[in-house]
């Protein structure tokens, strides 16, 4: 997308063509790897060092608001950035928290009635698991438990008798 194009994106949406939101859109368009807010101050500011983190985040914020920009949900680890441009999935792996992009298809809409007076504005897959690299991996090493399952964490040397490390409670990893 040339500059033109950036900055029209940027008014069709509703919002001004300021050269730190320039910036955040433009390093966007240019790097599909999905990119932490940190990430994207970091990269941005290389550039042109007038953007501060808190005009970083609130540019990410309203992008996203616009609907010109996706964040993408990692549990455990910062949300990651994306672009709008061709509709696709996700696919995050849990080993190593890399997000790659999954060719769109279709999702079924639910049964008529299961979403009681919900309104359903998009609906989008997050595929989970490990991706080429960490699979390998992990082949050899312990089998990653289910989500929801529960197991007891051991306490840490030195830990209190009181301490949260002694309860069970439900890993979701």
């Amino acid at each position: 997308m040339d500059t033109g194009a950036i900055k029209r994106s940027l008014e069709r949406s509703g919002l001004r063509c300021t050269p730190q939101r320039y910036a955040v859109m433009a390093f966007l368009l240019q790097h599909n790897r999905h990119p932490t807010a940190a990430e994207i101050f970091e990269a941005v500011n290389r550039v042109d060092p007038r953007s501060s983190r808190a005009t970083t985040y609130n540019n990410l914020r309203d992008l996203v608001q616009a609907g010109l920009v996706r964040e993408v949900a990692v549990e455990g680890r910062g949300a990651r950035f994306d672009a709008k441009g061709v509709r696709h999935h996700h696919f995050i792996c849990d080993g190593c928290g890399n997000v790659e992009d999954i060719e769109w298809y279709d999702v079924p809409r639910p049964a008529s009635g299961s979403l009681g007076k919900r309104m359903v504005r998009e609906c989008e897959l997050i595929f989970r698991g490990l991706c080429a690299r960490c699979a390998p991996r992990r082949a050899s090493g312990p089998v990653p438990q289910a989500r929801g399952c529960r197991r007891e964490r051991r306490p840490t040397a030195g830990a209190a008798g009181g301490d949260s490390a002694n309860r069970k409670t439900r890993m979701d990893s």
